[in-house]
């Protein structure tokens, strides 16, 4: 499914929650309790959340993404907004990796009108959108596409991508954990990751704020390497405290 606006705003308040009951959802979106627990059993079928007596949870998995479709119309509000703050804070004459995910699109949308950027992505929907761009030089990585979200990976993009080194490397990110560590669920994707930090003079992450306390398999990295993170809310506890013991620093969106 993809979830209408009352469902993705009842998503985000799973997410930012943890759970919460069904009288709490109804009274935060001002609905009724019939149609809270409507779309409560919508979105469980589609395996968004998870039903418990009188409430509902985050997912626990951390084996499996949402799909594509659906990451695409959550939170899109705040997506947009981290990507309008972070397009701001990069210059003109820069040079670039993208990687993948639905908050990098959104950059790479912002980036339409920017002029003399150098940009390297293993994103096919980012190079679709920047192609547009005719003072952007687009560089597409080579290596295995996978097919759900069109992103690039495996050892043939990994040997590509350590050819430069670049201003910044802008990543996505699946699940920030409490104890500090950027996880995601593709190991073929984390291990690309990790290469755009290794050839990239600065990192910035751009995270929406469903993604803090969201468990997921594969450790990408720790909060340490990297130098921004881009919210659109300002991370709960203990992030706040754990980013400034990294020396990262923090930019909220306003939506």
């Amino acid at each position: 499914m993809t979830p209408n606006p009352r469902q993705a705003q009842l998503l985000e308040e799973v997410q930012a929650r943890g759970s919460i009951t069904v009288e709490a959802l109804a009274e935060k979106l001002n609905v009724t309790l019939q149609t809270v627990r409507r779309d409560v059993q919508r979105m469980a079928d589609a395996g968004l959340v998870a039903r418990f007596h009188g409430g509902v949870r985050v997912l626990s998995s951390t084996t499996e993404n949402i799909a594509y479709r659906q990451r695409q119309s959550l939170n899109a509000d705040g997506k947009a907004a981290i990507a309008r703050l972070v397009a701001g804070r990069i210059p003109d004459g820069c040079s670039l990796f993208l990687n993948i995910g639905t908050t990098i699109e959104a950059v790479a949308r912002e980036l339409l009108r920017r002029k003399g950027l150098r940009v390297i992505t293993n994103n096919l929907n980012v190079a679709m959108i920047l192609s547009d761009n005719p003072d952007c030089e687009l560089i597409i990585a080579g290596g295995l596409v996978r097919s759900r979200d069109r992103g690039i990976i495996g050892e043939a993009t990994i040997d590509f991508m350590r050819q430069f080194k670049v201003d910044i490397g802008l990543i996505g990110i699946s699940a920030i954990e409490a104890d500090g560590t950027l996880r995601d669920f593709d190991y073929r994707e984390v291990k690309v990751a990790r290469t755009i930090i290794d050839h990239s003079r600065e990192t910035w992450l751009a995270a929406d704020h469903g993604k803090f306390n969201r468990p997921a398999m594969v450790e990408l990295a720790r909060l340490s390497h990297i130098d921004r993170i881009f919210t659109d809310r300002l991370p709960p506890d203990p992030f706040p405290a754990l980013l400034a013991d990294a020396g990262v620093e923090c930019e909220v969106a306003l939506a």
